[in-house]
């Protein structure tokens, strides 16, 4: 539990695939003392197939319903860093727990960002590799009216992920959710002198 949270809830990172939401939520996490999870991530768990598999499988709307039912009972769990699946905020009935139970942060980012992000990426069952600008597009235009649903949007560009994460850190201070957080200090790398070649 972080004594930073005015409410004990769960913060909800929402966004199209590529945005950062996982590698953001991990700093996120670690820097106010939260467990991370990722809603992907415990679906593959508890069904013990990977998201790709379930979708060919049961189909994208048999896989949505499953996924209504896990998000509403991780949203239902003690306070963490919760990130979802691209389409996890797009459903109706996931939005309304969200705003009983969490605060949900809008994760921006444009299409060309996405779609350099997802490039080449084989694992991303609406991202076809071979239509990957064109598939994200058509994405953009749908998600994002929804995801505008969501308590706060900050912006993903190509930057450090610390920088990102600060900027949500000041939103999340400036709506009183998060009190007395400093910004994160971006980790110095270490110089490591070069050892002689031997000959």
């Amino acid at each position: 539990m972080s004594k930073n949270l005015t409410e004990q809830k769960i913060i909800l990172l929402v966004g199209m695939m590529g945005v950062g939401k996982t590698s953001l939520g991990r700093i996120l996490a670690k820097h106010l003392n939260l467990p991370f999870l990722d809603s992907d991530k415990e679906i593959e768990k508890i069904t013990g197939f990977t998201i790709s598999d379930l979708f060919a499988r049961y189909g994208e709307e048999e896989f949505r319903k499953g996924e209504e039912r896990i998000m509403e009972r991780l949203l239902k769990g003690k306070p963490c860093v919760l990130s979802s699946g691209g389409g996890a905020f797009l459903s109706e009935k996931t939005r309304e727990v969200a705003k009983k139970y969490a605060v949900s942060v809008w994760i921006k980012a444009g299409s060309d960002v996405i779609s350099k992000r997802t490039q080449g990426r084989t694992h991303r069952p609406l991202v076809p590799a071979a239509d990957n600008k064109k598939a994200i597009e058509r994405l953009v235009s749908e998600c994002y009216p929804l995801y505008e649903k969501a308590d706060i949007m900050v912006e993903s560009f190509q930057e450090h992920p610390y920088k990102t994460v600060n900027r949500l850190l000041t939103l999340l201070q400036e709506k009183e959710i998060l009190t007395g957080v400093r910004p994160i200090m971006r980790p110095r790398k270490k110089y490591h002198k070069k050892e002689p070649t031997q000959k």
